[in-house]
């Protein structure tokens, strides 16, 4: 049995909630352009809050927010920049190891599967890889609406020698909440996605950027398949606390609104139901802030 590890929350809102400015369409990315302090600021937040790895702000560092001319003029520079100030904030700890997660987002856009163009995102992959990689302990392919995004992450890590996480956004419409099958946003399945995550390499699946009322199936069914095929593989959930369905929209055309009910207790008990189906990696997605983090530490470590 792994020993439960907490990751840590949502940048964006952390972002604003220290007096970043974030705007469309470079969103948190414009963060690390004018204000990295506060990058850097989020980063040990979430580590005095519990978290044992925090996540590169490097999400929005794609040409679908930053554009593509910045992209190749500034992007090298930018993700370096990311990579170092969440190593900065991890190596500032004494007491306990912080790792750091390469964020290699969906380079299309995020919930945007069918904009997926296998022919042009290893292009781009290769600047965040190559960037991030002095700084990183672990790659993260985080909101992958699809099993192929996956595989181009899979791809565009292999020579690096670093373990790999793979992380798919689920679909979250009222069908999905009510029970239905698990199935990624792309509508694959999440047995087929667990499938492949056994036999790509990576050492844990999570699931993120979704309501956390889909979790618990996708984790029972990934755990079921992992046992299936006799994998030792991980699985991990970091949910959002966006607000009505989010389906039809990109996760970043504006700033959703965020969900009342979902303060850090309620958010904690949902994270105590992934734990018991099979969860030992748990933290937080958009929304979900330090305060969240320090009580899920509380409550899954005591």
């Amino acid at each position: 049995m792994s020993t439960m590890r907490i990751l840590d929350g949502g940048m964006s809102r952390e972002l604003l909630r220290l007096g970043a400015e974030l705007k469309q369409p470079e969103w948190s990315a414009l963060a690390l352009i004018n204000a990295p302090d506060i990058v850097r600021r989020v980063h040990q937040e979430f580590i005095a809050a519990g978290s044992e790895v925090v996540t590169t702000n490097s999400y929005a560092l794609v040409p679908f927010h930053i554009g593509e001319d910045r992209f190749w003029k500034e992007g090298a520079e930018l993700i370096r920049l990311a990579g170092r100030l969440a190593r900065e904030a991890a190596d500032s700890v004494t007491d306990r190891k912080v790792l750091v997660a390469g964020s290699l987002p969906p380079i299309f856009g995020s919930y945007e599967p069918q904009n997926f163009q296998p022919s042009r995102v290893q292009d781009y992959l290769e600047v965040l890889v190559e960037n991030l990689g002095p700084f990183v302990d672990i790659w993260l392919g985080e909101t992958l609406s699809l099993i192929a995004e996956a595989e181009a992450v899979r791809k565009a890590v292999a020579a690096s020698g670093k373990p790999l996480w793979i992380s798919f956004t689920l679909a979250d419409d009222e069908a999905a909440i009510r029970g239905g099958e698990p199935k990624l946003r792309s509508e694959e399945r999440v047995e087929d996605a667990a499938s492949w995550v056994a036999s790509s390499g990576a050492e844990a699946l999570l699931f993120n950027c979704s309501k956390p009322e889909v979790m618990q199936a996708a984790v029972e069914t990934a755990a079921r398949v992992f046992r299936k095929m006799g994998a030792s593989i991980e699985i991990g959930v970091y949910a959002n606390a966006f607000e009505g369905e989010t389906g039809e929209a990109a996760a970043n055309e504006g700033l959703h609104q965020t969900r009342d009910d979902l303060n850090d207790d309620a958010y904690s008990r949902y994270a105590c139901s992934w734990a018991e189906a099979g969860a030992t990696i748990i933290g937080g997605c958009c929304g979900i802030g330090a305060a969240h983090i320090h009580r899920l530490k509380k409550t899954l470590l005591g």
